[in-house]
């Protein structure tokens, strides 16, 4: 039941093995989870792996694939398709597709082709999609916010498909516009693509951003793959215990729609929910022009993904136009847990007090004739 902040310095650079690493090494609870999903979307021959081992220093953990399979996927299509179609834990295939797409958006615009024609060349490996999948379910499970610190340049030039290009490789450097970089005078590549994407979709392209503080519960270092003069190659997470309750920005995104069945609203409204981001969305009937039936549909979104968030809406529902409002709301801590197999919704409340609720989709008609039955008979 509490908040939690993760703040990640990147003192040899950052990749997505790294950040998985990282995090851990820093909540080992995490690992049945994460080597589930990543399990789940690997194929036969494939597993991830979890190492000790030391750079400089420091001591940490490798995170890796083992094993062999024949193909690859090399597509966006690929990528995207493979992640949805894998049973994965609540919440990892939207944050996956959303840090997926951050990179795919980033290769459209430097190539000029559109988004599903996009051809992964350096990353396109079963790596790359078992990195994204990792940090989709630590991102999940954790429900924290994050911030990051100055990222660092590297010197020299990395190898692609399109000859020698300059670090950071230009899908880097467009991911992560608008974040803190430094030059440490060390040579080579220091932040991967992938892990650009990563850290895009942890803080919502907002920027390194500050940590708030709090208590300091877990230290992780995640490995890099060469060593570095003078330096550890790790990437460092540290797990800070926010206050028990927090207050935070929210968008709240709203517009009529007339001229949509109420089958097309619906499943827009399901599809909308599930994109990365929305928090909430709600359905409210009105009248409109010329005393027209209209259906409001408002969306509450974080704000770092709101620009995303719209974009669905475009492409989801036949509106020609979304306002849009920043506020702030209070929230209580919140988590997800399973009791006797059914998942469970706990909010700590004023006092300490918890309350818990069974989610409603839970409820299959067995058990809701069991609580029909426990009625009747508290009755008789």
């Amino acid at each position: 039941m509490t908040p939690f902040h993760v703040h990640l310095d990147p003192v040899g650079g950052a990749a997505g093995d790294m950040f998985a690493a990282a995090m851990l090494a820093a909540r080992p609870d995490l690992a049945p989870r994460v080597f589930a999903d990543t399990a789940a979307v690997l194929p036969d021959g494939l597993s991830a792996t979890l190492t000790d081992g030391t750079s400089g220093a420091l001591t940490g953990c490798r995170f890796a694939l083992t094993g062999k399979a024949d193909g690859r996927p090399t597509t966006y299509a690929a990528f995207r398709d493979r992640i949805a179609a894998a049973g994965l834990s609540h919440g990892t295939a939207a944050a996956a597709q959303d840090m997926l797409k951050r990179l795919a958006r980033a290769e459209a615009a430097i190539h000029d082709v559109p988004l599903e024609r996009v051809h992964f060349h350096e990353i396109a490996d079963w790596d790359t999609l078992m990195d994204l999948v990792a940090a989709g379910s630590i991102m999940a499970a954790m429900g924290a916010t994050w911030s990051i610190g100055p990222l660092p340049l590297g010197r020299g030039q990395v190898r692609t498909a399109h000859g020698a290009l300059p670090v950071p490789a230009p899908a880097t450097a467009a991911i992560l516009s608008g974040y803190d970089w430094h030059d440490d005078g060390i040579p080579g590549e220091r932040v991967t693509p992938t892990g650009a994407a990563i850290l895009a979709g942890l803080t919502g392209g907002a920027g390194s951003g500050t940590h708030p503080g709090g208590r300091l519960t877990a230290v992780g270092h995640g490995l890099g793959t060469r060593p570095l003069p003078g330096v550890p190659n790790v990437l460092r997470a540290t797990v800070f215990e926010t206050a028990a309750a927090r207050s935070e920005r929210t968008e709240i995104l709203s517009f009529e729609v007339d001229d949509m069945t109420g089958e097309e609203i619906a499943t827009a409204a399901d599809r909308l929910r599930t994109v990365h981001g929305v928090r909430d969305l709600v359905l409210i009937p009105a009248f409109g022009k010329k005393g027209r039936p209209v259906t409001r549909i408002e969306v509450q979104a974080d704000p770092a993904f709101a620009a995303a968030v719209v974009e669905e809406v475009f492409a989801q529902t036949s509106t020609l136009g979304v306002r849009r409002q920043e506020m702030r709301r209070d929230i209580l801590p919140r988590a997800k847990d399973l009791a006797q197999g059914h998942p469970v919704k706990s909010a700590l409340r004023p006092g300490g007090v918890v309350t818990t609720k069974i989610e409603q989709d839970a409820l299959t008609d067995e058990t809701l004739d069991a609580r029909r039955r426990t009625a009747r008979e508290a009755e008789q």
